[in-house]
């Protein structure tokens, strides 16, 4: 026989009545973090597609569907909004990388290789922005709008994603300990290009190709991406270095 589990009652084995455990009540706290994440959630997808600028609070409160008093109760402003945006997720990406660079440079045996140096830097990034996670493909989009933008987009790259920049820097000089570092810097200035213009997923190369690529194939890029900027780095190292020679 059922009974009306309005007041929490079920029926137990052999019809004996237990009392079903009520739902915990959430925290003050768990509630206002519930509430901070879908609202970062909703800024998140809206300035990935727009941009600073093309959004507006407003906006975001509608995504949300709560009234816009609440995103000011969090941020002052919507400048205030994005900077908490970009670093959610930030520590994530460069704890990674971070690691990924120490482990290299620990197993390599102090002889490191561009390439090496490249695939702990790229592939780890890639294998985050490539999961199924629609948060972190936003990111990755927020990201080469970013870099690209350098009225609002620089002081941050600058801000959160420097360090993790000079460490790989910092392996290229031990890889190859005669090249300038003008031209360690424009190596790198070539490969974050590369990888923005990854993340950002824009759909260009597939119809380029006629769909031989798709600029969602991350694991096509991994393949390709790290050995090819390699290729760059030392090319250009040698050659510059001939032509010291030469003078």
């Amino acid at each position: 026989m059922f009974f009306s589990d309005e007041a929490g009652i079920v029926p137990g084995r052999e019809g004996a009545m237990t009392t079903a455990p009520k739902p915990k009540r959430r925290t003050k706290a768990e509630q206002r973090a519930e509430s901070l994440e879908q609202i970062l959630d909703a800024a998140e997808y809206l300035f990935a597609e727009h941009g600073l600028y093309g959004v507006t609070l407003k906006d975001v409160a509608q995504r949300v569907g709560v009234h816009t008093s609440l995103l000011h109760y969090y941020f002052d402003d919507k400048k205030a909004l994005f900077d908490a945006v970009v670093a959610r997720r930030a520590p994530v990406t460069i704890e990674r990388r971070m690691d990924a660079l120490a482990a290299y440079e620990r197993d390599c045996g102090g002889k490191p290789t561009v390439e090496g140096a490249l695939r702990a830097y790229l592939d780890t990034d890639l294998d985050l922005y490539s999961q199924p996670d629609e948060g972190w493909r936003r990111y990755g989009a927020l990201g080469a709008l970013m870099s690209n933008t350098p009225q609002w987009g620089a002081e941050l790259m600058d801000m959160h994603f420097d360090g993790v920049v000079l460490r790989l820097i910092d392996l290229l000089r031990q890889a190859l300990p005669e090249c300038p570092d003008e031209d360690l810097f424009w190596g790198y200035h070539f490969v974050t290009g590369a990888l923005m213009l990854t993340l950002a997923r824009t759909g260009r190369i597939d119809k380029l190709s006629g769909g031989l690529c798709r600029s969602d194939d991350f694991e096509a890029v991994k393949e390709r991406m790290a050995h090819f900027m390699a290729a760059g780095f030392m090319a250009v190292c040698r050659d510059r270095a001939t032509a010291r020679g030469a003078t």
